[in-house]
């Protein structure tokens, strides 16, 4: 366990350092969306440019700022936003429950649906609704996220509009009571969590049907089929067993494709979480808010990971006594 929480730590440096350099290796200015005479805050001389270059220490030396973000980041600074000139962690504290409330529905119903899935088609291996399966899941798999995305914003919104447009709640409502704004909530939530869901489906519906045959004809299967358990236990509590291992290690491994294909999927449906968030910081080019946008969601799929990880040593001793 120490092992592995020492190992994200230093997962999480260099996640650190890439955050820091991606949004400067980007073309552009970071002040040019203050440049905008219309704005409020917009800059009118070469005086306060300077000044507010020196501000965000952007005057220094490239390893000088490492440090000073470095400083920031310890201290659990996430800065100020140049274009939008509010701090970042309250931007992000707006816009992240939305993306987490997105991800979080799309992973559980996937999930859920594809370990079922996968365990029923192994249990009828060869059938024609096994094949049926396999081949929807596949092509499930090899569709982006947003396509799935753009078909059902066409199909459910546009040509038959029973689901919302676009947005996470109805504009100025006020619910009567939390239940009504569960329902609202989840009529936009639809879509977007389904076009996610779809795209998560395959790969765990696979390696839970490639893993559940492979045991189907172990000894054990024989022995627990003779002792005259249902189709229910054995498929579950035997069988499924041993799937849970390979799937949790998928599960790991799509939760940083769901945040990925979330920002996608939430820009297609106007959804107000980290998508259009960091569309607009890097169309602003603002280095604060990229980094701290970047930094928030790469921390959070490296905890999800490490918990996932320390869940799986629990579920089988096996790995930690081989560490």
């Amino acid at each position: 366990m120490v092992r592995a929480v020492a190992l994200y730590g230093l997962t999480l440096v260099v996640v650190v350092t890439i955050v820091f350099s991606l949004p400067r290796g980007m073309p552009g200015d970071p002040i040019q969306a203050r440049t905008d005479a219309a704005g409020p805050d917009a800059i009118t001389d070469e005086a306060t440019r300077a000044r507010l270059l020196a501000y965000y220490k952007l005057d220094r030396p490239l390893l000088a700022q490492y440090r000073n973000y470095l400083g920031r980041i310890v201290r659990g600074d996430l800065g100020w936003s140049i274009s939008r000139n509010e701090p970042v962690r309250d931007i992000i504290g707006q816009h992240l429950p939305w993306t987490l409330l997105l991800t979080g529905t799309a992973l559980a119903v996937s999930s859920a649906t594809s370990f079922a899935a996968g365990i029923g088609a192994a249990w009828r291996r060869g059938r024609a609704r096994d094949i049926l399966m396999v081949a929807a899941m596949t092509g499930a798999r090899v569709l982006p996220a947003y396509v799935v995305a753009t078909v059902l914003l066409l199909i459910f919104a546009v040509s038959f509009p029973v689901l919302p447009l676009a947005g996470a709640q109805t504009p100025f409502a006020d619910y009567a009571n939390p239940v009504a704004a569960m329902v609202d909530i989840g009529r936009y939530l639809i879509l977007p969590s389904t076009a996610l869901a779809l795209g998560q489906l395959g790969g765990k519906f696979l390696v839970v049907r490639n893993t559940t045959i492979s045991v189907l004809g172990q000894d054990y299967m024989l022995l627990a089929r003779a002792k005259g358990l249902s189709d229910r236990q054995l498929k579950y509590r035997h069988a499924g067993r041993n799937a849970l291992l390979p799937f949790m290690t998928m599960l790991g491994l799509h939760v940083g494709f769901a945040v990925s294909g979330a920002l996608f999927v939430e820009t297609v449906f106007g959804y107000p979480g980290m998508g259009s968030l960091v569309l607009d910081a890097v169309k602003k080019v603002d280095y604060p808010l990229l980094e701290g946008c970047f930094l928030t969601l790469a921390g959070a799929v490296l905890l999800v990971n490490l918990i996932i990880e320390l869940v799986y040593t629990r579920v089988d001793p096996r790995v930690s006594a081989s560490r």
